[in-house]
């Protein structure tokens, strides 16, 4: 509750939450806004997307806005109205599914390389070491290249980069509390080490932990939309932000046609801030000392 209260006196804190809801919203009821075309059936859970984005057949330039297409058509016919809505669950759908993949590694390599110690902690941390000494976009782009586009693929090669950040911050934490007094009072009254770990070690490592996530969340979107503008992302077609980027990139000297990036890149821009922005204001509630 106390950092509910901090975190709400922060204009900044609660705009970006305000702003990650209304993107939460739009990703639930992306088939009222954005219905998908026949051919392509129905969306049955809240977590599906469709492989392709709803088109009217094809184009070689960008079609603008008009009363049928409100945000306009993009190189080869795509409905850039239907890419930005479905874009919102594509973007909660692979930050959600990356981050609890790179938490619960990051958590079991952090967790047992600092509550153990000695030869595992250096086993494993040297092992984190080799992850981080490569440039992660790199390693992701290598991955995407050699093992395919497909959405699965990438989440677990984002998820194969990323769970080195959880696994050397829960450490440092571990490091600290297990030494408090409350952990060796608890072992000295015969609690084991899985007792130790679940019930007084973890808990208090997550506080540092939620800031991370909540930054991840949004750059992992801009990282994903990244490979889609370059070419090794999501699948041609996928409803994507960066994908529609791409597909605007033969288009950005021409002012007539800004708004084939305009749409896709400002809803890009506004989830990676409504992130930022939570996770910031999270720190100073939860650290007042960041400040």
């Amino acid at each position: 509750m106390k950092v509910w209260k901090k975190f709400s006196r922060n204009p900044l804190g609660v705009f970006g939450l305000v702003l990650a809801v209304l993107f939460a919203l739009m990703a639930l009821f992306a088939p009222v806004l954005a219905p998908m075309p026949k051919d392509q059936g129905n969306v049955r859970t809240t977590f599906t997307i469709p492989e392709r984005m709803a088109s009217e057949g094809y184009s070689s330039e960008p079609t603008k806005p008009n009363a049928t297409h409100k945000f306009g058509l993009s190189e080869n016919g795509y409905d850039i109205k239907f890419g930005v809505v479905w874009g919102a669950r594509t973007a909660f759908v692979i930050s959600i599914v990356i981050v609890a993949i790179s938490l619960i590694v990051g958590l079991l390599v952090g967790t047992i390389a600092g509550f153990y110690g000695g030869w595992v902690d250096t086993i494993m941390m040297r092992f984190t070491d080799i992850i981080f000494s490569f440039p992660s976009i790199l390693l992701l782009i290598v991955l995407a290249t050699v093992l395919g586009r497909e959405l699965w693929v990438l989440m677990l090669a984002f998820a194969a980069v990323g769970w080195g950040t959880y696994a050397r911050l829960i450490r440092s934490e571990i490091l600290k509390i297990k030494r408090l007094e409350y952990v060796e009072a608890a072992r000295a009254i015969g609690a084991r080490d899985l007792r130790l770990i679940m019930k007084h070690v973890i808990p208090n490592s997550l506080g540092s932990l939620l800031v991370v996530v909540t930054n991840d969340i949004g750059s992992i979107v801009v990282s994903f939309a990244a490979l889609s503008f370059i070419g090794v992302g999501a699948p041609s077609g996928f409803p994507d932000w960066g994908q529609l980027i791409n597909l605007s990139k033969n288009w950005i000297t021409r002012p007539e046609y800004a708004f084939t990036y305009l749409y896709p890149g400002v809803a890009l821009i506004l989830f990676s801030l409504s992130w930022n922005l939570i996770g910031d204001s999270l720190r100073d509630a939860i650290d007042p000392r960041s400040r």
